[in-house]
C-alpha cells in the first residue's frame, strides 16, 4: 500500500542525486527553505533521510524537489510527529521550488506557504487561507515613516547605542544573546533554544543582519537567513528579541529598519528583486512594514 501511494505521488518524477537538486536550484532559483545546503544540513541534524526527485523533458531537468517521505523536506509536521519540533525554527518560510520558468509540473507532496512565483508552474496548487508578509518596496514607505525611523536611530545613538554585524559573533555567542533577549521580551524560551548554537553553526554562512547594542550590551537581535538565487534574493526573518528596558526607544523597530535597508542595498547592488519575508501575515507590526501576498498549498 505504501509503495502504491509513493508511486502515485512520484508519477512523472525521477529520483536524482543531491548534486542534481543543487544544480536545479542554481539554475531556476528557490528560497531559504529549499536551498540545497540548508536542506542537507538540517536534515542531517534531524536524522531524516532526504529523497530528491527531478522532472525531465527531453532529457533536460526542468524541476526538482527535496522530500521527507510524503512531505516537503524540513516539514514542521514531520518534526512534530518525530518529537523534534524544538530542533530548529524556520518560521513559516516562503517555499519556492526550483522549476524552470516555462515548465508546469504536478507536485503531490504535502507543502504549505508555496510562493506566488510557483503559481503557474505547479498544476496541483490550491489557495491557502493564510497570507505571507513581504517587506514593502521602499517607495511604499512615506517620507514621514522614513524620517521617524532615522530619528529613532539617531536618538538611540545619542544614548550610546551602536550597530555591530551579527557575523562578528560566534554561533555560541549568537545563541546566548538571542535566547536571553527573546526570553526577556516574551517571558518564555525561544523555539529550539537547546539547539540554537548548533543550528547557527550549521547555517552561519546564511545568517545576516546586525545586532543593536547600548553601552556595549545587546538590546535587540533578529534571526535572518539569506540566500541568493539567479533572479532574486530570498531573506527570511524568523524571529527576534529585545530588552524591554530599552522599549521606550523602539529598538526592535530601529533594527527592523536597519536590517531592511541593508538588505535592500545588497539587492540593489546585485541588480535583483528582494523577497524579504516576515512569515505568516498576522497583522500588528507586520502590516507597518509589509504588504500581504497570497500563498498556496498542496
Amino acid at each position: 500500500m505504501l509503495s502504491r501511494w509513493r508511486s502515485w505521488r512520484e508519477q512523472g518524477w525521477t529520483p536524482v542525486a543531491p548534486r542534481d537538486y543543487a544544480r536545479a536550484w542554481q539554475l531556476f532559483g528557490g528560497s531559504v527553505a529549499t536551498h540545497p545546503v540548508i536542506v542537507e544540513r538540517l536534515s542531517a541534524l534531524a536524522e531524516v533521510p532526504v529523497r530528491y526527485l527531478g522532472w525531465f523533458a527531453g532529457g533536460e531537468l526542468l524541476a526538482a524537489v527535496a522530500c521527507w517521505g510524503r512531505h516537503l523536506a524540513l516539514s514542521k509536521e514531520v518534526l512534530k510527529r518525530r518529537g523534534q519540533r524544538e530542533l530548529f525554527d524556520l518560521g513559516n518560510s516562503e517555499v519556492i521550488l526550483p522549476i524552470a520558468e516555462q515548465a508546469r509540473v504536478p507536485v503531490r507532496l504535502r507543502m504549505r506557504y508555496v510562493s506566488e512565483l510557483n503559481r503557474d508552474q505547479i498544476s496541483t496548487l490550491r489557495s491557502q487561507p493564510e497570507e505571507l508578509a513581504l517587506l514593502r518596496p521602499l517607495p511604499d514607505w512615506s517620507a514621514k515613516f522614513l524620517y521617524n525611523q532615522r530619528r529613532e536611530l539617531r536618538l538611540l545613538e545619542q544614548l550610546g547605542a551602536r550597530l555591530r554585524p551579527l557575523a562578528e559573533y560566534s554561533p555560541a555567542e549568537q545563541a546566548a544573546i538571542y535566547a536571553d533577549l527573546f526570553r526577556r521580551r516574551w517571558g518564555f524560551a525561544a523555539r529550539g533554544e537547546a539547539h540554537l548554537a548548533e543550528v547557527f553553526r550549521l547555517l552561519r554562512e546564511f545568517m545576516t543582519g546586525s545586532l543593536l547594542l547600548r553601552e556595549e550590551q545587546p538590546i535587540a537581535i533578529q534571526i535572518l537567513y539569506r540566500v541568493e538565487a539567479p533572479r532574486w534574493i530570498s531573506l527570511e526573518y524568523i524571529n527576534g528579541g529585545v530588552d524591554p528596558r530599552s522599549s521606550d526607544h523602539s529598538p526592535g523597530s530601529v533594527l527592523t529598519f536597519v536590517n531592511a535597508q541593508a538588505a535592500r542595498a545588497e539587492a540593489l547592488a546585485a541588480g535583483k528583486p528582494l523577497r524579504y519575508s516576515f512569515g505568516r501575515s498576522d497583522g500588528g507590526y507586520k502590516d507597518r512594514w509589509c504588504h500581504r501576498v497570497p500563498v498556496y498549498q498542496t
